[in-house]
């Protein structure tokens, strides 16, 4: 009689609280400033009928703008910090291709993303490559929006933090196209958004390493063989 060979699984802790702490936040806060940011460039006419002392929702708009703002500056600067200190899945190195190895993962992933093909190579523990590439590029977006963010409020504000971006808007060559800048990359965000979410849950799907419940609980189920990638 012929025996089923099966290869035990075990749970793995991947995601640190502190990590998952920040992609939680990050999501909401950019949820908040793509919304409010949106509203400001695009104000709506709701509540006109009432007296302008009666209301003051556009002006909760931009607090609550400005406000998220702050929270997702701080909490970048964290994530920069926890890339040094944090465990083997959270380090730098998991989103610059600097092996052989990590450049055959990529194609692998891009087959599989792409033209949706069997997953034949090593399943990644942590962010696959391609993952960690799109992350990389997506925090030198972060960095690039909070600088031309803060450095459109440097000119209504006299904190701090925003007078030290005043220098980026004669670096843009102007107020427009600092804010044209701002406007574009909240639609990165958005498109980002969307594929992020797709490619978690067809990850999930396709590998069945609980990718999707990973970042609430911090664990991965991964096979023996695989347990020291």
């Amino acid at each position: 009689m012929d025996t089923v060979q099966t290869i035990p699984y075990r749970r793995v802790y991947v995601w640190e609280l502190p990590v998952r702490l920040y992609h939680w936040i990050n999501a909401l806060v950019i949820v908040l400033l793509a919304v409010s940011g949106y509203l400001i460039g695009n104000p709506q006419a709701i509540f006109s009928a009432d007296e302008a002392y009666q209301l003051y929702w556009f002006g909760w708009v931009r607090f609550i703008h400005f406000a998220a703002a702050y929270i997702y500056f701080f909490n970048f600067l964290f994530r920069i910090y926890w890339g040094f200190v944090g465990n083997k899945y959270a380090r730098w190195n998991r989103f610059i291709p600097v092996k052989k190895q990590q450049l055959k993962d990529l194609l692998e992933v891009l087959k599989v993303d792409i033209v949706e093909s069997k997953l034949r190579g090593r399943i990644s523990v942590g962010h696959n490559i391609l993952a960690g590439i799109s992350y990389f590029f997506t925090f030198l977006v972060f960095l690039l929006q909070a600088l031309t963010g803060f450095a459109l409020y440097s000119s209504m504000s006299e904190g701090f933090i925003p007078r030290l971006f005043g220098w980026v808007i004669p670096l843009f060559g102007g107020d427009a196209a600092v804010r044209q800048w701002h406007h574009i990359l909240m639609w990165f965000f958005v498109s980002f958004v969307i594929v992020h979410v797709y490619l978690v849950f067809y990850h999930d799907y396709v590998e069945g390493r609980g990718t999707t419940s990973s970042i609430i609980g911090g664990w991965k189920f991964v096979r023996d063989d695989e347990i020291k990638k």
